[in-house]
């Protein structure tokens, strides 16, 4: 099956990496920080603040492929500090408040300026 490259201007990019990729229902989407495209600053000061972002921009990236916030069926989540774990739940459960789909969460290695997490998805379109 060929794959399709998705890219959308209003979430963080890289040359480095697709920022989406679908091959039939399967859609990829690489790790996104609470960036806002828009401004080019992080979204806030708090995890709270960078989770809702990230989950934001990931969510633009899988509308551009075709789906939507129901499709995902997984979502990986890189917290430079374990100490934010909770205030990730809190912006996590807001954010998907039912049935949400499965989850990890590690730690991020790296050390990024101002970056508190990165979160990817797998979503299966129907």
């Amino acid at each position: 099956m060929a794959r399709q490259i998705i890219s959308v201007p209003d979430a963080p990019q890289s040359p480095l990496f697709a920022q989406g990729v679908r091959s039939g229902s399967h859609v990829w989407i690489s790790g996104m920080t609470g960036m806002d495209a828009a401004s080019g600053r992080m979204a806030g000061p708090t995890v709270q603040d960078q989770v809702e972002q990230a989950l934001t921009n990931c969510e633009r990236v899988l509308a551009a492929a075709g789906g939507s916030r129901d499709d995902i069926v997984e979502v990986g989540v890189l917290l430079v500090d374990p100490d934010d774990f909770a205030g990730l739940n809190e912006a996590y459960a807001a954010h998907f408040p039912h049935d949400p789909p499965a989850r990890y969460v590690a730690r991020l290695g790296p050390e990024p300026p101002g970056v508190l997490v990165s979160i990817r998805m797998t979503a299966v379109l129907s």
